[in-house]
């Protein structure tokens, strides 16, 4: 866990209580700049943050990171009770949001909060990433399918058993056989391998 004060007798707490809690802290460091350079250096798998800190904030720290590709779970911490600085943790994508004095068991929960929701965050995403591809794929095998049918003249169910068959036959995907059957029409200058209509169409 990276941590960055820039009061450095709290971050030199913050690190021991981390050891206590069983976690390895790297740094600290004392200010924004320094948190974000230490984070693409070392990849820590969390970063705890103070608002307040020369350079960079805690927070644009934070939203630097995502940024630059650097996406971490964060708990950020502040010294101040404010409503805004919640609202602005909240659209910095900030997983835990503590104000000092903090206590072993809140910085514990924060942390553990923090890395939940990014897992969460991640998963979601990855979930689109699956949904997305299945839809691309289902146009390509909807277009193989097309050209089977214009060519020889199939029915739909034929021509998608054929695309199935062939799959199978050389253990490959649906989608990737239908992009060798779209590749090899578009080789022999069909009008259709680019996704247009049938020659006839209206």
């Amino acid at each position: 866990i990276l941590v960055a004060d820039d009061d450095p007798v709290i971050a030199l707490g913050l690190a021991r209580r981390l050891e206590r809690l069983g976690h390895e802290p790297l740094g600290p460091v004392h200010d924004g700049r320094q948190a974000v350079a230490r984070a693409h250096a070392e990849r820590p798998d969390l970063c705890l943050f103070d608002i307040d800190m020369p350079h960079l904030d805690g927070l644009t720290a934070a939203e630097t990171l995502v940024r630059e590709g650097m996406r971490r779970p964060v708990v950020v911490i502040t010294g101040v009770r404010d409503p805004g600085l919640i609202d602005r943790s909240i659209a910095s994508g900030v997983g835990a949001y503590l104000t000092k004095p903090i206590d072993d068991v809140a910085l514990l929960a924060a942390i553990e909060l923090a890395a939940a929701r990014h897992a969460e965050i991640l998963a979601l995403e990855a979930e689109v990433d699956r949904t997305q591809q299945a839809l691309a794929d289902r146009k390509v095998v909807e277009r193989a399918k097309g050209l089977l049918i214009d060519t020889l003249g199939l029915p739909e169910a034929e021509a998608f058993a054929r695309i199935r068959r062939a799959a199978r036959n050389r253990n490959m995907r649906l989608a990737d056989v239908a992009r060798q059957i779209i590749e090899q029409a578009e080789v022999l200058g069909h009008p259709r391998a680019s996704g247009g209509p049938p020659p006839d169409a209206r």
